[in-house]
């Protein structure tokens, strides 16, 4: 009755207040050798735009660090003579283009609605293809497959290995045979553990599999390194099995265990991990939410290394909360199943 009463009211509350398909918030950096008037006036239009944050004026040999880091998702890289080709393009005079938009296209709903919104606030109309160009980073094709496998991915091995995990130990409480465990001179420690390897190593090859498939099949770049990857991933699969770990230790029944682990945990991290919808759109208290949703985590490190190339110790904080998360999951099933020894 929890779930059936609770979650047509959250779903109306995030979709109606928190959750929106339209980009806004969209981070961008500007490199102006000449800060002129003009230039100043066009970096005024943008930054007084609300579907932009102004970041700040950086140097050129900043834009590569800034985009990978995800600090901003466009950099404006303004023409050393901008004036002087303002005024050819106003007279009508063939000009090379006096603007460069540099985009982040490894999110393709982003780097589209960033490019569009752009278009609308330059000055000019008639002139305005002249007076740019743009260049996109990381996924110049555009391909949507860039942008889902990543959160499909995050999404498929949280549900999967938390239902698998998550009838592990509530099953041995219907069979009757945890009376046996609880007897028996194994540490609770061993037989967590123990309940885990199997879902483990089904999980390695489903991690396997679907890398596979996501490379040789839909063409998804391992531009970070397949063996970072595949080491993030392991760290992920083993976050999501101690959650399920966590849920079988908490419920009685196999069915309570199973509605939590799809049902429950399938609305948060489909809504507010970034799969769909950028975070960056929710109001505060939804963006602060979405921090203990590992998923949000995992998603936005494996899009940095397949996509972006980073490095495994490029996306060091990502793995930290994936680590930390995996620490208090295993210490409170631990704790718990502790508690019904005692």
């Amino acid at each position: 009755m929890l779930i059936v009463m609770l979650i047509p009211v959250i779903l109306m509350v995030m979709f109606g207040f928190a959750i929106s398909t339209e980009v806004n918030n969209i981070n961008i950096a500007v490199v102006a050798p000449e800060r002129t008037g003009a230039v100043k006036d066009v970096v005024g239009r943008i930054a007084h735009n609300d579907y932009f944050t102004f970041y700040g004026y950086i140097d050129q040999d900043q834009i590569d660090k800034k985009l990978r880091s995800g600090k901003v998702s466009v950099v404006a890289v303004f023409a050393s003579n901008f004036d002087r080709r303002m005024e050819q393009i106003s007279a009508g005079l063939p000009s090379k283009p006096v603007i460069q938009f540099i985009v982040d296209a490894s999110n393709v709903n982003t780097a589209s609605a960033s490019i569009a919104y752009l278009q609308s606030i330059l000055p000019g109309t008639a002139s305005q293809q002249a007076m740019f160009e743009t260049r996109m980073l990381f996924n110049p094709q555009m391909k949507s497959a860039y942008n889902f496998v990543p959160g499909i991915m995050g999404l498929i091995f949280i549900l999967v290995c938390a239902i698998m995990t998550s009838v592990s130990i509530v099953r041995e409480k219907e069979v009757g045979t945890m009376e046996v465990l609880l007897v028996s001179p194994v540490r609770p420690v061993k037989i967590v553990f123990a309940k885990m390897i199997p879902y483990f190593v089904i999980s390695c090859v489903i991690l396997v599999m679907i890398l596979l498939l996501a490379h040789y099949l839909l063409d998804v770049p391992m531009s970070g390194g397949v063996w970072g990857i595949f080491s993030l991933s392991l760290l992920y699969l083993f976050l999501s099995l101690s959650l399920g770990l966590l849920i079988s230790t908490v419920t009685k029944t196999q069915v309570a265990a199973l509605l939590i682990s799809a049902m429950v945990m399938l609305v948060p991290v489909l809504l507010l991990s970034g799969i769909i919808f950028p975070i960056e759109n929710f109001p505060k208290f939804f963006e602060l939410l979405s921090n203990i949703i590992p998923a949000r985590w995992y998603i936005a490190a494996i899009r940095k290394m397949m996509i972006q190339g980073a490095a495994l110790a490029a996306v060091w904080k990502e793995g930290t909360v994936l680590l930390g998360m995996t620490a208090v999951f295993i210490g409170v099933s631990l704790k718990k199943f502790n508690d019904k020894l005692e």
